[in-house]
């Protein structure tokens, strides 16, 4: 079965004509449009529809009628996303309402003064999420990840909607993204790292994860636990077409090892992908062989 490669699904073609629509007709018309491209990835993505069709089914037990349900309703939300992103990214994010349980961890967090690490998953859209965010809790938000975007497509949202609102701090082999966390946190920022899916070559660490082994990259938890700054677990549902559900677990305060706060992070990982397990987008084998 396929792993990750770092890289984001789809075709210029395809960002060319939602960033069309949604410009032109709006959300609305462009959420009935991905019924059909959903479909369509249904019908013929066989890799990653087989993905989740084990894991729906192995993993978490859900009957055959009800697991391909629910991978057509997870293509859909994924694509609902993508689009609610490049909406943001247009200016249109005027739509979108959010409701925060404990908000109140971050701004303790902020007002700590030592910045924030914030664990996070390929579970609903916490890049939305941020956005939702910048201004209210924080006028900065830096996510940490791989720069492996398929580059014509980067250059034509750049061109098109102006880029990302985040400080972008890409994973290199000189180790200079550690400076550069270092630098936001000593500036009071938040920094972000989605901490679910390692590549193949990279150190990680094998948990139990549903009941079986499953490997996560070890970085994130090796940075959470080097820097004096507290800790949280943050996730982003969408629980509306126009709506998002986000949430923060207590800060972890004081160092840790590495080993105990992936432990807890993936019993929290564990507790939302039950919540809203049509929204685990992890198209690949996530479990050790």
């Amino acid at each position: 079965m396929s792993r990750w490669d770092g890289k984001t699904k789809g075709s210029l073609t395809g960002y060319k004509i939602f960033l069309f629509f949604i410009n032109s007709l709006g959300l609305g018309f462009a959420y009935r449009l991905l019924q059909i491209v959903t479909y369509y990835y249904y019908l013929f993505a066989a890799k990653p529809k087989n993905a989740l069709l084990d894991f729906y089914q192995d993993t978490l037990h859900i009957s055959a009628p009800d697991a391909r349900k629910m991978v057509r309703r997870n293509f859909y939300i994924f694509g609902q996303t993508l689009v609610d992103r490049a909406a943001f990214l247009l200016g249109k994010g005027e739509k979108f309402t959010h409701t925060f349980q404990n908000e109140q961890y971050l701004i303790d967090i902020r007002e700590g003064g030592k910045g924030g690490i914030l664990l996070s998953a390929h579970l609903g859209n916490w890049e939305t999420a941020g956005n939702l965010l910048k201004g209210r809790i924080t006028p900065t938000i830096n996510i940490v990840m791989l720069d492996a975007e398929v580059e014509n497509i980067k250059k034509y949202m750049d061109m098109s909607t102006g880029g990302s609102r985040f400080k972008v701090i890409a994973i290199k082999n000189d180790l200079s993204h550690i400076i550069s966390i270092r630098n936001a946190l000593i500036n009071n920022e938040f920094v972000a790292i989605h901490s679910d899916r390692y590549l193949e070559g990279a150190k990680f660490i094998e948990l139990d994860f549903f009941g079986k082994k499953a490997k996560f990259p070890y970085g994130p938890f090796v940075i959470a636990s080097k820097f004096d700054a507290p800790v949280t677990f943050v996730f982003a549902a969408k629980d509306g077409n126009y709506s998002y559900h986000l949430s923060a677990t207590l800060p972890l305060i004081g160092r840790m090892k590495p080993e105990e706060i992936a432990k807890l992070y993936v019993a929290e990982l564990e507790r939302k992908v039950h919540e809203y397990p049509e929204q685990w987008f992890n198209y690949f084998n996530f479990f050790s062989e």
